[in-house]
């Protein structure tokens, strides 16, 4: 049972969370933190915080569990405010989807105090945001991924774990790199094609008429699109390089496609997608 949980950053992440846990009966009073007022008042009215508070100072006081939900570029201004003013008992975890980036500035902001920070990424989300946006089976079956270093506490460690479970999601270990290598290809780069993609067709002269006839592939492959710009721009520069190396070899990927239809080499064609039909149908299946 987690008495006090603080969210700083209320929103479909920590708002599904609250609302999970609440369902779950394993919190017993949960705190909405951030810069929005409105956002956390329609939090209380809805029901997923109990209150809130616009001081992140404030609010990670007395709790027991704090839930940094901020986009990648506001962690610094977040955990530079929780310093010092939470207990030695207090467990703080994150939900970034860049590590390496967030575990750099919690070990520089908290100090001593680091310990008791556990990262993590819960594998999970929609395009849309916002408190109201949040729902209580978000994490039902869903990969949550910790990514404790050598210092964190083996009991902060627990904590973390458990609340999730409570979730009902399924819990992993990786280390900081490995995380945002994989992330990098298997979240990040997907984003950076819809984006790219919906930016380029709706460049063309006659993109009213391509988006008039766009069919459910389409629909699919570029909803990512419409998630918050805010957040992926820091992601983009939060887990840079790994990304890079991936949209590089992306790159090579469509020129070797793009080599195929100019030589009019319907065998190559063939190779590439049968390859990538087996892959796909082979890891993930046919879905």
């Amino acid at each position: 049972m987690i008495n006090r949980l603080t969210i700083i950053g209320a929103g479909l992440i920590g708002g599904s969370l609250s609302l999970a846990l609440k369902q779950a009966g394993a919190v017993t009073h949960v705190v909405g933190c951030g810069r929005n007022i409105d956002n956390l008042i329609k939090g209380v009215e809805l029901g997923v915080i109990d209150s809130y508070q616009s001081s992140i100072a404030e609010a990670v006081k007395d709790a027991d569990m704090v839930v940094v939900a901020v986009p990648l570029g506001a962690m610094e201004t977040a955990f530079g405010q929780i310093k010092g003013n939470i207990a030695e008992t207090s467990v703080i975890t994150d939900v970034g989807s860049a590590k390496g980036s967030v575990v750099g500035i919690a070990k520089a902001s908290l100090g001593e105090q680091f310990n008791q920070f556990v990262p993590g990424h819960p594998i999970a989300g929609t395009e849309n945001s916002g408190i109201e946006a949040g729902f209580a089976t978000l994490y039902q079956n869903r990969r949550v991924i910790l990514t404790p270093l050598e210092e964190t506490s083996r009991q902060a460690v627990q904590k973390v774990d458990a609340m999730w479970q409570q979730c009902g999601a399924s819990i992993e270990y990786l280390s900081v790199e490995h995380h945002d290598k994989v992330l990098a290809a298997t979240s990040h780069l997907p984003h950076m094609l819809a984006y790219a993609m919906v930016n380029y067709l709706s460049g063309l002269n006659e993109h009213d008429e391509i988006f008039k006839y766009a069919a459910g592939g389409f629909r699919d492959f570029t909803r990512i699109a419409s998630s918050d710009p805010v957040m992926w721009r820091d992601v983009c520069l939060s887990n840079g390089d790994a990304l890079l190396e991936f949209i590089e070899g992306y790159k090579e990927e469509l020129d070797m496609i793009s080599s195929a239809i100019k030589d009019n080499d319907a065998n190559a064609l063939l190779a590439l997608f049968g390859k990538a039909k087996s892959e796909r149908d082979s890891l993930i299946g046919n879905c």
